[in-house]
């Protein structure tokens, strides 16, 4: 079935088209000018008709690809879409047109990874909350919660006061040394030596 699919790719858009048989379907790489053809194809020639899935991968200095999963049930096979957009202008055309169902799932790639679907008929913001900043799911965002301020409760055991000790706290992935309000607290003092029960006693009796 794989075989029967790629080749019917290659025969519809040449060497534009890239191949690769998956766990359960076929992976299509195309450009981006030719992504709302390519999902056209899938709807129109390969029976894929039902919409599942799209999100982006940010691939850092590769830009961001952006997938489709979309599936016939007619006849029973699976279609991994996907193209790659740069990172200085990450915009793709929409593919409202051809599933109606990619709407939510572009608006959420763009909360999340700020690729701008040209043509989308709302790209409002979907999932974040008012006045939020920055694009949570690249790989650059600073997850920094629990830098910026104090958790509240106890994050580590033994940090309610009782308890194991905690364990030797780090900063969460992606957070700068110099960055949030721990950068300026002077350093922690080394722990102090504990004294032996028999040391500084005189040896008289």
């Amino acid at each position: 079935m794989s075989a029967d699919l790629a080749a019917a790719w290659t025969a519809r858009f040449g060497d534009e088209v890239s191949t690769e048989e998956t766990h359960g379907g076929l992976a299509v790489g195309v450009p981006p000018e030719l992504w709302v053809d390519a999902l056209l194809f899938a709807r129109d020639e390969l029976a894929c008709g039902f919409f599942d899935w799209l999100t982006g991968v940010d691939e850092l200095t590769e830009g961001f690809a952006v997938v489709a999963h979309v599936y016939s049930l007619e006849r029973g096979h699976h279609l991994l879409v996907r193209t790659r957009v740069p990172r200085d202008e990450p915009r793709l055309p929409t593919a409202v047109g051809v599933y109606r169902g990619a709407n939510w799932h572009e608006r959420e790639t763009c909360e999340m990874f700020g690729v701008i679907f040209d043509g989308h008929p709302d790209l409002k913001p979907l999932l974040l909350p008012d006045g939020f900043e920055g694009h949570p799911l690249r790989k650059d965002f600073v997850l920094a919660a629990r830098v910026a301020k104090p958790w509240p409760g106890a994050k580590e055991p033994g940090e309610s006061g009782h308890g194991a000790p905690s364990r030797r706290r780090m900063r969460p992935p992606g957070v700068p040394d110099d960055w949030g309000p721990a950068a300026q607290q002077p350093a922690e003092r080394p722990p102090r030596r504990t004294r032996r029960p028999d040391e500084g006693r005189g040896s008289g009796a």
